[in-house]
């Protein structure tokens, strides 16, 4: 089951998400509860890289008043990184004094090895020594990997020097060897405004939604097509589906969709900075982002999944005869001519139009295909 939350109440967002959740079929009031967001760089939640405290306060939340009491965030930031200046920086340290929820900087913890998978990798014991690991990543975009979700946000649970190693190793098979070892509760996903393009940040892309589910795999292979990939084009997310990780997102999988009305009902507003930001900063894509939308009244998850696909198309849409791409709820009712495509429900009346409310990026690309 995946439970998606939207809006931009990002706190009461993530404890609706999880109260809808099936997380209380494995969690109790008893364990220990280690919650592990990513703070990779220190650079502000709204820049794209690292996970918004908001979304972290919601889950605190939920489990005080689950009755857990024993609650910790743990991180190790990027090599180079000082995970402590992250956690003041990204918003932690105020959120660890209002609510007495120790940070814990793994890059001072002791490690165990462990063997899975003809791989052998240490882990730091403060993720290992926990009743219940709640995995808190960013969905944004990377340039090796193309995708960072849950899987690999794991990397926060060892040491520097097997970050390091993990790359000489070719970063996919470790990753998924990881998440063989470690075994995660319940993952929180924080799809507000990952990057489009960069693990680091810069050029962040408004979705305001949060993703939750059980299943590490199933997010991440849900959430490379909200990105603009298919599943098995993330090396990673193969391996772990052939070691047995879990199970991939398919139309059986189980969708509760949160606050759809409160999404669908407004306008891009504080989404439209940092959308029109990475119109203008990916990749010297600007000229042929604005040439090619016309937005009205877009919601800002059904926008986001549009810069995502051309992002993803790139270069392969010079020389298109599309007119205007038409995305928003201010394309209810109308038509278009045939050159035109329309993008969502919303836009159902164009010849040619990609449903869903909102769409996935892979969907898009697909259709953009289709129409060069």
């Amino acid at each position: 089951m995946i439970v998606i939350a939207y809006g931009t109440d990002f706190v009461k967002n993530t404890y609706d998400a999880l109260t809808a959740s099936d997380i209380k079929s494995s969690l109790k009031a008893g364990f220990s509860v280690s919650i592990k967001p990513n703070l990779v760089v220190s650079r502000p939640a709204n820049d794209g890289a690292t996970t918004h405290p908001e979304v972290v306060e919601g889950i605190i939340l939920y489990l005080k008043d689950y009755g857990v009491r024993d609650i910790k965030i743990i991180e190790s930031s990027w090599v180079g990184e000082s995970t402590k200046r992250a956690f003041k920086n990204c918003g932690y340290e105020e959120l660890s004094r209002k609510h007495n929820v120790p940070l814990i900087d793994l890059k001072n913890d002791s490690h165990t090895t462990f063997s899975r998978d003809g791989y052998r990798i240490s882990i730091c014991d403060q993720a290992i020594n926990t009743d219940f690991l709640i995995n808190v990543p960013v969905l944004k975009a990377h340039c090796q990997t193309r995708l960072t979700c849950c899987m690999k946000n794991l990397k926060g649970c060892i040491p520097d020097s097997e970050k390091r190693r993990f790359h000489s190793l070719g970063i996919h098979k470790p990753v998924a060897a990881l998440n063989m070892i470690i075994k995660t509760g319940y993952c929180v996903v924080d799809g507000i405004c990952g990057d489009l393009s960069f693990e680091e940040g810069g050029t962040p892309v408004q979705a305001n939604r949060i993703i939750s589910g059980r299943d590490p795999l199933m997010i991440d292979s849900f959430c490379a097509e909200l990105i603009g990939y298919r599943p098995d084009e993330i090396e990673y997310i193969s391996y772990g589906k052939e070691m047995g990780l879990g199970e991939l997102f398919s139309d059986s999988t189980p969708l509760l969709e949160l606050n759809t009305q409160d999404e669908h009902a407004r306008e891009i507003k504080s989404g439209q900075i940092s959308n029109r930001r990475a119109n203008k900063n990916a990749g010297g894509h600007s000229n042929k982002y604005s040439g090619l939308i016309e937005e009205d009244a877009a919601c800002s998850a059904c926008y986001s999944s549009l810069i995502f696909a051309l992002h993803r198309s790139g270069g392969k849409l010079r020389g298109h005869t599309l007119g205007k791409i038409k995305i928003g709820q201010g394309f209810k009712g109308k038509t278009g001519n045939g050159m035109e495509i329309g993008i969502g429900n919303c836009a159902n009346g164009f010849d040619k139009y990609v449903p869903g409310c909102p769409p996935k990026a892979t969907d898009i690309v697909n259709a953009l295909k289709l129409l060069r």
